[in-house]
Formats: C-alpha cells, sequence, structure tokens
C-alpha cells in the first residue's frame, strides 16, 4: 500500500465534508465522537441540506466550493455522486488538501490514474471508503489467506442479492442514471468487489450477462447480472448480484472452497460466518459484526466508516499504513470495468 507524502501531522485533524446526503450525515457523525478528529465545514450545492448538517454537528456552511478550498482544514471528505468524486478530489488536492473518497473512487478509472499521480505530484494523500474490509470474517480470512492457512485455493462465488426500489432512485436525481451513477457495481456492490480485489487480487477474465428487470424511467441500468471469473492466480469464480430481491435485502456472501477449508461468510452484509468445515477453530471468538447503515426504507453495508477515519488519523499522523490507498480504489474501478466490458445485455 502507497502513502505517497511522508509527512506527519500533529494534534487535532480538521475535516470538511463535501456533499451532505446520507452518507455524509454518518461521517459526521463519527468525526463527533473520534478523539483527535474535527469536522470544521461542510458543503453542498444544495446550501439547505449544507446548513443543515453544518447546525447539527457546529460547523461551519458554505454553497462555494471554491470558498471552502480557501479554508484552512486538512482533509475533504467526498461525499457526492460517482463521476464526481475523482474531479472534486484533484481540486481538493491541488488546493493543499488531503482526501477521504467514498466508494467507489469514480466511475472512470482514467480519472481515478490521474488523481493518483496529480496527488504524488502535489505530495497529498489519498484514501477510499471501503469499511467492508474491517468486518470481522473478512479480517480472518485475510490473515489465513496470507499465511496461506487455507492451502490452494479451489474456487470462490459471490452472492449479493439487495433491495433497490423506486423510493430509493428517486431520492437523489443522480441515482440511477448512467452518466452519475454508473451501475449497480458501482453503487451497491463495489465494496463485494473491492473484498475479491482485497482477498485474491485481480480478474484476469470475465464473462456474463446484465439485465434490467424493473421497468420505470428511475433507472438506466442494470438490476441483476451474472458472471463468471478467474482470478489472475487461476481461480474460478462466480459472481451473482441483483437490487430486485423482494421488499429488503437478503444475503451479502462469499464461499470459499479451499484445500483445507470450505468457508461462507455470510448474513446480508459479509458480516457472519455461516458454514465453516475445517479450521474451524480460526473462526471462533469473531469480534460481534455491527449492524448495518440504516437509512429508514433502506440498509448499506456494515458501519465501519469509524475505522476507516481512524485509521486515516493514525496514518497522517504516522502511526499506521493506509488501509485503502487510491491505488486499491483504482483497482476495484478497472475491475467493475472489465466486468461490464465482457456482459452481454439480456432485453
Amino acid at each position: 500500500m502507497t502513502s505517497f507524502a511522508k509527512m506527519t501531522i500533529s494534534g487535532q485533524i480538521r475535516f470538511a465534508l463535501i456533499g451532505c446526503g446520507h452518507i455524509a450525515e454518518r461521517h459526521a457523525k463519527h468525526l463527533a465522537q473520534i478523539e483527535g478528529a474535527r469536522l470544521d465545514f461542510c458543503f453542498d450545492s444544495n446550501a439547505e441540506r449544507s446548513l443543515k448538517l453544518s447546525e447539527d454537528f457546529k460547523a461551519s456552511s458554505t454553497s462555494s466550493l471554491d470558498e471552502l478550498l480557501n479554508m484552512d482544514f486538512d482533509v475533504a471528505i467526498i461525499a457526492t455522486p460517482n463521476a464526481s468524486h475523482c474531479d472534486i478530489a484533484a481540486q481538493c488536492v491541488k488546493s493543499g488538501k488531503h482526501v477521504l473518497i467514498e466508494k467507489p473512487m469514480d466511475i472512470d478509472s482514467t480519472k481515478a490514474e490521474r488523481l493518483i499521480e496529480l496527488a504524488r505530484e502535489e505530495g497529498r494523500k489519498l484514501f477510499v471508503v471501503k469499511q467492508n474490509r474491517y468486518n470481522p470474517p473478512v479480517s480472518r480470512l485475510k490473515a489465513l489467506i496470507d499465511k496461506g492457512e487455507l492451502g490452494k485455493i479451489h474456487s470462490l462465488s459471490l452472492h449479493c442479492f439487495w433491495n433497490r426500489n423506486e423510493a430509493y432512485y428517486s431520492q437523489s436525481a443522480w441515482r440511477g442514471t448512467k452518466a452519475l451513477d454508473g451501475g449497480s457495481l458501482f453503487t451497491q456492490f463495489s465494496h463485494f468487489i473491492d473484498i475479491l480485489y482485497y482477498l485474491f487480487g485481480k480478474v484476469s477474465e470475465s464473462t456474463g450477462y446484465i439485465k434490467r428487470c424493473r421497468e420505470g424511467d428511475y433507472l438506466e441500468f442494470e438490476d441483476n447480472a451474472a458472471f463468471s471469473f478467474v482470478t489472475e492466480e487461476g481461480v474460478p469464480g462466480t459472481l451473482s448480484y441483483s437490487t430486485t430481491s423482494f421488499d429488503k435485502n437478503m444475503e451479502g456472501s462469499l464461499t470459499i472452497l479451499a484445500e483445507r477449508c470450505s468457508v461462507k461468510v455470510g448474513g446480508r452484509y459479509l458480516n457472519s460466518i455461516e458454514y465453516v468445515s475445517g479450521l474451524e477453530d480460526e473462526f471462533k471468538d469473531l469480534e460481534y459484526s455491527r449492524p448495518a447503515n440504516d437509512y429508514g426504507y433502506y440498509e448499506g453495508s456494515m458501519s465501519n466508516h469509524d475505522k476507516v477515519i481512524m485509521n486515516l488519523i493514525a496514518n497522517l499522523k504516522g502511526e499506521e499504513e493506509i488501509m485503502t490507498s487510491g491505488e486499491d480504489g483504482l483497482e476495484v474501478v478497472k475491475m467493475i470495468e472489465q466486468f461490464y466490458a465482457s456482459a452481454v445485455e439480456l432485453k
């Protein structure tokens, strides 16, 4: 993992939120509770939304990005529509700020590559939100795989069956659009692609089918898909996902068949061990997995944003490596582009 700049920051880390929707409120709540962090500024093109969040968390508000970037703070958290992430992050980097980007890093790997190079040139650090890496079952698997404890990996299977209805997509004008949202793999399931990359590396080839089953002009891309793939290490795998699970999220799981162990990390958010045969002792006494992010009528992934922020603070203080770097975020975008490029769209 690359941490770019070598400088460290002492004292309290000052943050600004760019984009003040649901996920920004999650960041603000954690910043209010984490020692060494302080939310100083909020910006949103919707001045009313920015003002409300700033008042709720005792920060300053602005409806001008240029004005915000002239303010004195250390880290910009980018929580805007997917396609704007790297463009806004680049402005922040040029103004001397470090950046934490919500998932996905972007929907265009070319922009992500340019941002990484710009951060190197400017001596700024890039962090990307991939909080499922902190899920206890995922952390345990990562340690076991890195030590070779599972032996040869025979096959992988990812299943992600969630519910995102018309009310969800209608909540914000950018949701469900090809130009700003990008697709279900970018918005809903990039965390699962990240776990695939985190545990097993890149994918060398893929083939699959995508289909939009729901009717209505609120969605411009697929809501169901099935892929086969092969990792660069030669492991075959499958990926199936949907946003049409009836009424609520059903499952988010990873099944691994290996030489010394068969294991399924499941629940709805990769948050529990559903099956293990072989190496059973390695999965005993796991830390309790946190509940999902609850947005009222739908749920997101595990609520580990505090751990993401604490890693950022520790890195800026020279105490830890970056858990999810810009390069990591870039590779996930590339993998999603690769899946989509290999897909046949069913009518």
